[in-house]
């Protein structure tokens, strides 16, 4: 054997072991397989059985998650209570119109009774986000692969700085998801996660009353909807009134968001904002399919539930889903 073979064949090899290992180390399927064998299954039951009962959950469910893996990634640092000393993610002011986190604290409670210190928190809020928005098919719509571990950091100041503003325009947007290596494609498709879920008047009422300073309205909004959601919203400063973001459609999870949006019925500056970028909008006009809406977002939430996770050793399993260990 020449020393140039021999030195080709130790690099392939070596090179193969550090791919096993590398692999080893990531998100994979069924991870709970030999551990704890009914994990996804009992998510799956009390999600449906939460969801049946109430119809908001889905929207509040994939919020959650989008906003968890947004601020160091998806490790369930929205779902930590603050303490004494510090202020969490779910104080934040983009965080308080969340809800269902008695839904993650049963579930996670059933699982500590199964399979104690094994399935993390944050592998049950990917999960709940997946399986609460597939109820309405009885099927999941993508595929959620496992083996997160849980944070232990969570500061309100950080989820401010990090989620995306309903007020972004286009360059702040693209930035935002650029900044989680997600890509212009990423951006419009979970956008279409507004498809679902309501909206809190004071998140877009400049568009209405003060939209450049001089008590105008967008002009890019559509006039009829926009005196529509001047009934409903007759102040900037009603924080309690709520509007579909889908409208006619809000709990039904399908592709008619862009439809609206081509109509200039986006609820948010941040929506109507995917129309002012040509290769946004080129997206927004695939996406009319809803065959291709639904691949590519089957797609872009596995990329996004991917952001910054911590795998092996890191973090830690809580024991509940509210507190560090």
């Amino acid at each position: 054997m020449t020393t140039s073979l021999l030195i080709s064949i130790l690099v392939f090899l070596a090179l193969s072991l550090f791919g096993v290992v590398c692999n080893g180390g990531q998100l994979k399927k069924h991870f709970y397989e030999d551990t704890c064998p009914l994990a996804e299954e009992i998510v799956r039951k009390i999600t449906w059985k939460r969801v049946a009962t109430n119809s908001s959950l889905p929207a509040k469910f994939l919020r959650m998650h989008f906003h968890d893996c947004f601020v160091r990634g998806c490790d369930a640092s929205i779902l930590l209570d603050s303490t004494a000393k510090n202020t969490a993610e779910k104080e934040a002011v983009p965080n308080l119109s969340l809800g269902g986190f008695d839904v993650i604290d049963e579930i996670k409670t059933q699982l500590e009774k199964t399979c104690p210190g094994v399935v993390s928190c944050a592998d049950i809020l990917a999960l709940v986000a997946r399986d609460s928005v597939s109820y309405q098919f009885k099927n999941s719509l993508w595929e959620v692969l496992t083996g997160r571990r849980d944070g232990n950091i969570s500061r309100a100041s950080e989820a401010v700085a990090n989620i995306p503003s309903p007020s972004f325009n286009f360059t702040s947007l693209k930035q935002s998801f650029a900044n989680k290596s997600l890509t212009v494609h990423d951006l419009v498709v979970l956008s279409g996660g507004h498809t679902i879920g309501v909206g809190h008047c004071n998140f877009f009422s400049s568009r209405l009353y003060n939209f450049t300073g001089k008590g105008d309205a967008d002009p890019s909004l559509n006039t009829t909807y926009a005196a529509f959601l001047r009934n409903k919203c007759q102040s900037l400063t009603d924080n309690t009134t709520t509007v579909e973001m889908d409208p006619d459609s809000s709990l039904s999870f399908d592709n008619y968001y862009f439809k609206t949006l081509k109509l200039h019925q986006g609820l948010f500056q941040s929506d109507a904002a995917l129309l002012t970028d040509k290769g946004a909008s080129n997206v927004v006009d695939e996406l009319l399919n809803p065959e291709k809406f639904f691949t590519a977002f089957d797609h872009s939430m596995k990329k996004m539930g991917a952001i910054e996770v911590l795998i092996g050793s890191q973090g830690e399993i809580r024991k509940k889903c509210n507190v560090v260990n």
